[in-house]
């Protein structure tokens, strides 16, 4: 339910309710490019379930909408690295081995016709999928690792908006999402994860998926998990007070 206060808005959720404060808060979309959520994707073309990134878009869609509507600022995160690979990590890093493993860097034809290169920055395979694109007035921030906060502006830039509650989509749930949230959460930020806003190919098949331990985890000692409907209910509750408010 939302606030008479037009600048609030209580999102249900677990471990219980979150009231935010609308000026302080900005939707935080995850890794939702080409190169994990769209066929000819380094998923894809690794033969990665995709079909639980791609159920997360419709949702994903509705959240940026009604955010936009009230005025909350969007960041996009997207994982790139330099066409020289310099940002990849050491020989023999993590980092580096197991993005090598996927391809990173390796040179194809993209499904658009341009010349695509995996995971790099400024081609297709790191574009946002279609259905999400940028507005001209949101933020892009580029990473070179899991956490959006490592080594980025991003830090920088919500400060700057004077952000304290972030609303989390996006891909993976138990790495890319998981590792900015808990980055997040050293900050001082407060979380609200829209658990049918992201999803991985990773893990789907076991009793519980890792999906489902990341939400558990981030629900039990890092953030709230909500949903779309959620986030979204509590936002035209919140402009329909604030009409109420108005008309009287």
């Amino acid at each position: 339910m939302a606030s008479a206060k037009s600048d609030v808005a209580t999102i249900e959720g677990k471990p219980q309710a979150i009231t935010i404060e609308i000026p302080k808060t900005a939707v935080i979309v995850v890794d939702m490019q080409n190169d994990f959520g769209s066929k000819g994707g380094m998923f894809d073309r690794a033969g990665l379930d995709i079909s639980m990134i791609r159920s997360a878009v419709p949702h994903t869609s509705r959240v940026l909408a009604s955010a936009r509507q009230c005025g909350i600022a969007i960041i996009y995160l997207k994982m790139g690295f330099r066409p020289d690979l310099s940002d990849l990590g050491d020989l023999g890093s993590p980092n580096r081995t197991r993005h090598l493993h996927f391809g990173v860097g390796q040179t194809l034809s993209a499904p658009d016709g341009t010349e695509g290169r995996i995971l790099i920055r400024d081609t297709w395979n790191t574009d946002i999928i279609s259905e999400l694109k940028p507005k001209t007035e949101d933020r892009i921030v580029y990473k070179h690792r899991f956490s959006g906060f490592f080594e980025t502006e991003l830090h920088d830039i919500l400060k700057r908006l004077g952000i304290k509650y972030l609303i989390i989509t996006g891909c993976t749930t138990s790495v890319c999402v998981e590792s900015t949230v808990r980055d997040a959460m050293f900050r001082d930020y407060s979380c609200v994860l829209l658990a049918d806003c992201m999803g991985e190919p990773i893990g789907n098949d076991l009793p519980r998926s890792n999906h489902e331990a990341s939400l558990l985890t981030m629900q039990t000692l890092f953030g709230w998990v909500s949903t779309s409907d959620e986030f979204t209910g509590a936002l035209r509750l919140k402009q329909t007070a604030l009409t109420d408010t108005v008309a009287q």
